[in-house]
C-alpha cells in the first residue's frame, strides 16, 4: 500500500508542490463509474485526478500505453485503498472529527501555508476542504487497522543479534556530513506553489539576503525553510537533505571548497553565508559531522534500535500484504475500466470505441458483464486487481 496508494499527506504535499495541473475531466469523466468495491463507486474523476497529481500535471506529456498503464494502476490502489477502508469502518476504527482536523493541520504547518494559501491551492487542484476530509479520513482509518494487527509484533534480541552478526558490512559509520539548506531559485517557481517566488536576479539576491539576515537574528532555520525556501525538499523537510558521505557529496556536486569547509573547521549548528552554486543561491546548514570511518558494535548508540525497527517493518509489510489479501478475497469488486480495456484493445479506453451496436460503456456495463473479464494489472500483495476482477 505505501509503494502503490496516494497516502493522504502525500496527496497534501503533492497538491502544494506539483506544477500547473489540470483540474479534472469532462462530465462523462465526472458521471463514469470506473470500478465499485461492495457497491461503493470509484469514480473515473477521480482516477483521472490521481494520475495528474502523480504526473505532476504533466499527464498531456504521457504516451497513451503510459496513459492508460497509469490508469489502470491508480485505480488498482484506489480499490485496495477502498477495500481497507470498508474493513476499517466494519472493524470500527475510523477517526473522529477531532483527529481527521489535527492531521490536516499538521500537514498544513509542516507546508508553512497559511490557510488562505491552502485554500487557495486546493481550488486550483479542484478539491474542497470536504474532500480533503475524506481523504483524511481514508488514510487514518487504514493506518488503524493496519496498526491493529502489526502493533502485536515483537522482536527478540536473539533475532537482533543474528541479523547484526549476518550484516555486519551494513553498520559502518562513514566520514561525512549531514546538511540542511534553503535555497533561492532566480526562475519562475510560482506555478509549483513556491510563496515570494524570487523570479530574476536582483530578486533572488535581495531575497537571499534577507533569509541571512533573519537567520543571524536568530530565527529557525527549518522554520525558515519551510516558509521561503524555493525548494520542493526544503518545503516538505524544512531543508534538511540528509548525510552523505565525503565522497558522496562530492560525488553530488557539491564544491570541493564547500566539502572541505564542513569537514574543517565549521561547528555543527553553523550556517553559511550565502554561496551562489549552479546559478542558484544556497544558505547551508551543517547538521551533523563524523570525522572518521569506523564499524559500529551492537552496543554503538541507536544499533540496537535500528535494527528493531527495521525487522518490525519488515514484518508489518508482510502482515499489510497479507492484510490487503483476506480483505480483498472478502470482497465484491467490479473493475469497469479493466473491462472496458479488454472489450477494446485497440484504445484501451483512451478514446470512443468505434459504435457497436449492443455494446456497452464502462458507466453501462452491469456487475455480471464487466466481473467476468479479469483485470491485467498486477498488485503488491498477490495480483489483487486479479483477484478483484474474478469476484
Amino acid at each position: 500500500m505505501r509503494k502503490n496508494a496516494i497516502s493522504f499527506s502525500l496527496l497534501v504535499l503533492v497538491l502544494l508542490t506539483m506544477t500547473g495541473c489540470s483540474s479534472g475531466g469532462s462530465d462523462a469523466k465526472e458521471n463514469t463509474v470506473a470500478a465499485t468495491v461492495n457497491g461503493k463507486n470509484i469514480m473515473l474523476s477521480e482516477v483521472e485526478r490521481t494520475v495528474s497529481q502523480q504526473a505532476g500535471g504533466q499527464q498531456a506529456n504521457l504516451s497513451p500505453l503510459e496513459l492508460a498503464q497509469a490508469r489502470l494502476q491508480v485505480l488498482g490502489s484506489l480499490i485496495q485503498r477502498e477495500i481497507l477502508f470498508q474493513r476499517a469502518e466494519k472493524e470500527k476504527l475510523l477517526p473522529t472529527e477531532e483527529q481527521i482536523t489535527s492531521a490536516i493541520n499538521a500537514q498544513k504547518q509542516q507546508t508553512g501555508m497559511t490557510d488562505q494559501d491552502f485554500e487557495k491551492r486546493l481550488r486550483e487542484q479542484n478539491m474542497s476542504e470536504e474532500s480533503l476530509r475524506e481523504e483524511a479520513r481514508k488514510d487514518l482509518a487504514v493506518r488503524s487497522l493496519q496498526e491493529k494487527y502489526s502493533g502485536r509484533i515483537s522482536v527478540t534480541d536473539r533475532e537482533v543479534e543474528d541479523f547484526y552478526n549476518n550484516n555486519r558490512q551494513q553498520f559502518v559509520s562513514e566520514r561525512g556530513i549531514a546538511l540542511a539548506v534553503i535555497i533561492v531559485d532566480p526562475k519562475d517557481n510560482s506555478s509549483s506553489g513556491i510563496q515570494n517566488d524570487a523570479k530574476n536576479e536582483t530578486e533572488a539576491k535581495l531575497k537571499i539576503d534577507n533569509i541571512y539576515q533573519l537567520l543571524k537574528g536568530g530565527a529557525d532555520f527549518a522554520t525558515v525553510a519551510r516558509s521561503r525556501s524555493e525548494d520542493a525538499q526544503s518545503l516538505v523537510r524544512g531543508g534538511d537533505i540528509g548525510f552523505l558521505s565525503e565522497d558522496g557529496w562530492k560525488q553530488a556536486g557539491l564544491p570541493k571548497e564547500l566539502v572541505d569547509l564542513f569537514m574543517g573547521s565549521m561547528q555543527v549548528g553553523n550556517f553559511t553565508e550565502p554561496k551562489l552554486v549552479n546559478n542558484k543561491w544556497y544558505i547551508f546548514k551543517l547538521g551533523e559531522k563524523r570525522l572518521q570511518t569506523e564499524n559500529l558494535t551492537l552496543e554503538s548508540p541507536g544499533v540496537r534500535q535500528q535494527i528493531t525497527q527495521a525487522l518490525i517493518n519488515q514484518r508489518k509489510e508482510i502482515l499489510n500484504a497479507a492484510l490487503l489479501e483476506v480483505a480483498v478475497n472478502d470482497a465484491k469488486i467490479v473493475n469497469n475500466l479493466a473491462a472496458n480495456m479488454l472489450n477494446n484493445p485497440n484504445n484501451l479506453g483512451l478514446r470512443p470505441a468505434p459504435s457497436t451496436p449492443g455494446a456497452a460503456t464502462p458507466a453501462q456495463q452491469s456487475p455480471a458483464t464487466s466481473s467476468s473479464a479479469p483485470s491485467p494489472a498486477a498488485s503488491p500483495a498477490g495480483n489483487s486487481n486479479a483477484n478483484a476482477s474474478q469476484k
